[in-house]
């Protein structure tokens, strides 16, 4: 790797914490017993400079009804090169209620450790809803996330997530998605410091075998604002139930 491309990832990096969920839909639900093997990828195509994007692979557990946890190692490209391992993240999510209310509720939290220690760590924590109005499923999300760069004061950022998904087929759900990054919780950006993009989703599973085994998917192309600049990302996700 050039010294000039590393000093531009180098300087991008930081603007990646906790990314994943700009991306992917936090979505909890019961799963205990069950482990998965999870790939995510998603893309940003801008107009003026080169394509970035993140794969991202991890290994989840549903330890009990309530509790979800995975840890995954993600890499990231420009222009579909120079691939570069970059943080790995502890993701645990716990169901608060489970069928009693209009609203489900659960508590999702992530730490992200970069490759370069130097960078400290992240940490994202916040409320994810869920609802469902005959067969279609509606999601919102707020989250809360910070970098701790050892000992340097930085600012809570406030992110949001939403979804709409129609349970038509198991094979193909139709549906919208959208994210967005306000800036500070308490103090947001101007709106045309802000990103927030949106666009068409498409899901589904498929039954791999008879103790629940499940390969499940999820593709969205998005367009608006990637860090405040105009572009259009592809996102897709595959899970492996076993």
């Amino acid at each position: 790797m050039n010294k000039k491309l590393l000093f531009a990832l180098a300087a991008l990096l930081p603007q990646f914490a906790c990314a994943e969920t700009g991306y992917y839909l936090v979505n909890v639900y019961d799963v205990e017993g069950l482990a998965n093997v999870d790939y995510k990828y998603w893309n940003a195509h801008y107009r003026d400079r080169a394509t970035r994007a993140m794969p991202e692979i991890g290994l989840g557990y549903g330890v009990t009804s309530r509790w979800y946890t995975e840890l995954s190692g993600s890499w990231f490209q420009i222009g579909g090169e120079q691939t570069r391992f970059v943080a790995l993240e502890w993701q645990n999510d716990f169901l608060l209620t489970q069928g009693q209310y209009d609203w489900d509720v659960a508590l999702h939290t992530t730490i992200e450790r970069p490759r370069d220690r130097s960078q400290g760590y992240a940490l994202e924590i916040g409320p994810a809803l869920q609802t469902q109005f005959w067969r279609t499923q509606f999601n919102l999300n707020v989250f809360f996330q910070r970098e701790f760069d050892n000992g340097e004061k930085n600012d809570t950022e406030l992110v949001y997530q939403w979804q709409i998904k129609h349970r038509w087929k198991s094979w193909l759900q139709p549906g919208l998605q959208g994210f967005g990054e306000l800036g500070k919780w308490n103090d947001w950006q101007p709106s045309d410091k802000q990103s927030h993009r949106l666009g068409p989703a498409v899901f589904g599973y498929v039954d791999a075998g008879a103790n629940g085994q499940q390969i499940k998917y999820e593709a969205a192309y998005l367009v608006g604002k990637n860090s405040a600049r105009t572009a259009k990302s592809f996102t897709m996700r595959v899970q492996y139930l076993f």
